[in-house]
C-alpha cells in the first residue's frame, strides 16, 4: 500500500464535499423549517447504508431539530411489505400507511436508480409531500428527476457517496440546531 494512498483519499473527498449546490442546500434547510411549522413529520428512505444514515439522521432531526422524523429501517415492516408488494414496492406501500400531505419525503441514493425509491418518491408526490433527493453517479438519475429539491453528488463511489450524504445531512442538523463546533 503505498504511504499517500490516505492523503489522496481525504483530498479527493474534501473537494467532493464541498461541491454543491449550495442554493438546493439552504432549500433544505428552509423545507424540513416549513415542514415542522405545518406541523409535519419527515420521512427518511435509503437502502444498506444509505438506510443507516436515515436512521441516524432521523433521530437527531427528532432529537437535536425537534422536528418529527421517521424511517423505516424495521426488519419486519421492510420484509412484510416486499413479501406482500415485492420489494420494488416496499417504500411506497409504508408510505401509503405512514405518510400525509404535509410531510417530506428525503430520498437517499447512491445510484437513483433503486427502484423502491422510484416507487416511494412517486407516491410521495402524487399525495402531496414534497420530496427531497440526495443521489450520485449519474447526474439525470430517476430519482434525482422526481424530487422538488435535489443534492447530487459527481462520484460512483458508494462510501464517498454515502459518507458525503451523510456528511451534508448532519450539518444541515447542525445549522438548524445551531451546534456549537
Amino acid at each position: 500500500m503505498k504511504n499517500n494512498y490516505t492523503e489522496k483519499y481525504l483530498k479527493k473527498f474534501s473537494k467532493l464535499l464541498i461541491d454543491y449546490n449550495k442554493k438546493d442546500f439552504f432549500k433544505i434547510i428552509n423545507l424540513l423549517l416549513k415542514t415542522k411549522k405545518n406541523k409535519g413529520k419527515v420521512i427518511l428512505v435509503g437502502n444498506g447504508g444509505s438506510a443507516a444514515l436515515a436512521s441516524h439522521v432521523s433521530v437527531d432531526l427528532t432529537k437535536m431539530c425537534k422536528i418529527r422524523a421517521i424511517n423505516f429501517n424495521e426488519a419486519d415492516l421492510l420484509t412484510c411489505l416486499a413479501n406482500d408488494y415485492g420489494y420494488e414496492n416496499w417504500v411506497k406501500e409504508a408510505l401509503q400507511f405512514f405518510a400525509d400531505k404535509k410531510d417530506l419525503l428525503i430520498c437517499i441514493s447512491s445510484s437513483g436508480e433503486s427502484k423502491n425509491i422510484i416507487n416511494g418518491a412517486k407516491f410521495a408526490k402524487k399525495i402531496g409531500c414534497q420530496v427531497i433527493t440526495l443521489t450520485g453517479f449519474q447526474k439525470t438519475n430517476k430519482v434525482k428527476k422526481i424530487g422538488d429539491v435535489n443534492l447530487w453528488l459527481d462520484s460512483k463511489n458508494y462510501n464517498f457517496i454515502e459518507m458525503i450524504h451523510h456528511t451534508w445531512l448532519l450539518s444541515i442538523v447542525d445549522l438548524i440546531s445551531k451546534a456549537k463546533f
